[in-house]
């Protein structure tokens, strides 16, 4: 048996790392700016301990300078710097980590700034889009000599003692012919404020040799009529990123207005977020953010790509699924977690148990939320409620330990307006079979939470207008569920709470609405006989009952079984709905009627005519006719018309 060492061929694993490292080019901006940071952050938990020093007021900064004509871009930092040793240490050993090492060292002494680096891998991506590199830098230590590195992509580099005064780093890289872009100040300000947007220290953008902006300030000299003299200077520097988001901070600490203040910079956005939540957890993993529930024109527009990840305020995705369920990502937000395992590149993250743990945590932090405004501001949750209704509900579909804590937190909207949450509809938590040896009390319990409950609902409003009004004046209750999902959602709670049932409002006629007159089964027989002759396979099943609304002569009914199986045949892209088919439909005749009374006893030839204007008038009280269907009730209306009022039919010639 023998042991050794893995040798790896640097010049077969360094154009390897240049070329599929990194996903986009555009990523080195900020690996370049995320090592400037680390620098900086060195340098103060150095001086925190008393290792390292730097002059009082020192602005500790990022500099980013683009320079078009050399085709170069440069980033400076007045960090920590390296000497000889450190360089190459941590340039020319590829995936050694000077953060890794120095966390490593100074763990237990320093402050709980950020160290963002952790693969020693980062600096290699200016190899991306530069064909030279070269590194000036000077380390915090008086007695160390300044360095200079350059290296054109190979496996050589070049290294000596620099002339650099300062203390920190200077990166410059060279563009290659196909990266100029990144020359243009333009364009790295879009990166940047990408990538970059919120790190911990400032960053400047110049382009080298423009002409400074200027401003008019006051100066101490006055004019011949006693007024400040102005002169023209350069304007001060403005960072292009946000050194303190608004999520690190606490939630007391912030007001309502920076909350949406924040969210229009971040998104875009010119719509007021209905509400946030702020996630500040540091036990059992660090976690910060702020999740936004936005309003959306359009409550089916597209939700993807709207929360942002960061890692110690760096950015590193916006589709991250494996964090924030497919449900909730139509919220907008922040997330900032340390403690994701991200892979090397820092774009994705790595497949282990505790990305399931952080998911977790966000889903019920979102259940915690909206139920606890369900029970303390109810009014203005209502308010909300038809926004996000959609979104809550397909979180029920999906997730169990979601629909189990924000089921105190579904609101359903009845005919009269009014919210009514699931315990005041009335529904029950389905149980378990009661064991034999059950108190009177638990069987008492048990029998109640088997009672049968119908909950009436509507769709469409317009639709089933004359379903509602019945239903009004009858004081009948009805809740109104009118998005798509709601079909799998009320199939979910008959599962979930035993003996609820849900039934469209025009499924049936509730016997609330009919008298006490019993049905004359003859006529009954004769209707759907006649009908049967009119429509042949298309004709419906007749229903003769005594309604009470007088003013109602017809109506059309479908089971709620036949309606959710042409439902879920037109989900699948199945033509022939059942409701469109003969027997599946019931036309519903209201005796009480004088037109069905009339045709009860008419006999000659407006018997036909009335029988069909009563169908499709039915028919147009749920949804339009086909067009050649409509053209034939217009005639038909035109003959009934004529006739009523003696004048020529001019339809029958």
């Amino acid at each position: 048996m023998s042991r050794g060492k893995l040798k790896i061929n640097s010049d077969k694993i360094f154009p390897i790392i240049k070329k599929w490292l990194y996903s986009d080019s555009d990523i080195f901006i900020r690996e370049m700016v995320s090592n400037a940071t680390d620098a900086v952050t060195k340098l103060k938990k150095l001086e925190v301990i008393g290792e390292a020093s730097f002059e009082e007021g020192e602005k500790l900064q990022i500099d980013v300078t683009v320079d078009p004509e050399k085709k170069t871009i440069r980033f400076t930092d007045n960090g920590i710097g390296m000497d000889a040793n450190e360089v190459e240490k941590f340039i020319n050993e590829i995936a050694f980590s000077g953060a890794e090492a120095f966390i490593e060292k100074y763990q237990d002494k320093t402050s709980d700034d950020i160290i963002i680096g952790h693969f020693g891998l980062g600096f290699y991506s200016a190899f991306m889009v530069a064909d030279r590199v070269t590194i000036e830098t000077r380390s915090y230590r008086p007695d160390a000599e300044a360095v200079f590195w350059s290296c054109d992509g190979s496996d050589e580099f070049e290294m000596r003692t620099s002339e650099k005064s300062e203390r920190g780093t200077v990166i410059t890289l060279y563009l290659k012919d196909d990266a100029y872009e990144f020359c243009n100040e333009y364009r790295v300000r879009e990166v940047l404020q990408k990538y970059c947007g919120f790190m911990p220290y400032p960053v400047y953008l110049t382009t080298e040799g423009a002409t400074p902006e200027m401003e008019e300030v006051e100066t101490d000299e006055k004019d011949a009529d006693g007024k400040p003299i102005m002169k023209q200077v350069p304007k001060a520097p403005v960072p292009v990123n946000d050194t303190e988001p608004l999520w690190m901070k606490t939630p007391s600490a912030c007001t309502e207005e920076e909350y949406k203040t924040f969210y229009r910079k971040v998104f875009y956005d010119y719509k007021e977020p209905l509400f946030w939540i702020h996630l500040n957890m540091d036990y059992p993993f660090n976690l910060k953010g702020i999740l936004y529930f936005p309003r959306l024109s359009n409550r089916y527009e597209s939700a993807e790509g709207r929360i942002k990840l960061y890692n110690n305020q760096v950015f590193i995705a916006d589709n991250i699924k494996e964090v924030i369920p497919e449900f909730l990502l139509l919220l907008r937000g922040t997330l900032d977690c340390p403690d994701l395992p991200l892979n090397v590149s820092r774009s994705a993250l790595q497949n282990d148990g505790f990305v399931k743990k952080v998911s977790d945590y966000i889903t019920k932090k979102v259940a915690d939320k909206l139920t606890g405004m369900c029970k303390v501001d109810r009014e203005a949750y209502e308010g909300y409620w038809d926004d996000i209704a959609p979104f809550i509900k397909y979180g029920c579909l999906r997730d169990d330990k979601f629909e189990a804590k924000v089921m105190p937190a579904i609101l359903f909207k009845d005919i009269a307006g009014k919210y009514r949450t699931v315990a005041e509809l009335g529904f029950t938590e389905k149980k378990d079979a009661a064991p034999v040896e059950e108190s009177e009390e638990a069987a008492t319990e048990a029998s109640e939470t088997k009672a049968e409950r119908t909950i009436y609902y509507v769709t469409d409003l317009k639709e089933q207008d004359r379903y509602v009004k019945m239903f009004k004046e009858a004081d009948l209750e009805a809740v109104v569920l009118p998005d798509e999902i709601d079909g799998a959602f009320i199939s979910l709670l008959e599962a979930k709470h035993e003996g609820l049932h849900f039934k469209r409002i025009d499924a049936s006629v509730d016997e609330a609405l009919r008298d006490d007159t019993a049905t004359d089964e003859k006529q009954e027989a004769d209707l759907q006989t006649r009908y049967d002759e009119l429509l042949k396979e298309e004709a419906p099943k007749i229903v003769l009952q005594h309604l009470k609304d007088v003013r109602t002569a017809s109506l059309i009914t479908v089971s709620e079984e036949s309606r959710r199986m042409a439902d879920m045949m037109k989900m699948y892209g199945m033509d022939a709905a059942p409701e469109l088919k003969g027997k599946e439909r019931t036309l519903v005749l209201n005796a009480n009627n004088a037109l069905v009374q009339r045709l009860l006893t008419a006999e000659g030839g407006d018997m036909s005519l009335l029988a069909l204007q009563l169908y499709d008038l039915a028919r147009l009280q749920n949804a339009p006719l086909l067009p050649e269907e409509m053209e034939a009730f217009v005639e038909r209306t035109q003959t009934l018309l004529a006739t009523a009022y003696e004048v020529e039919d001019e339809t029958a010639k």
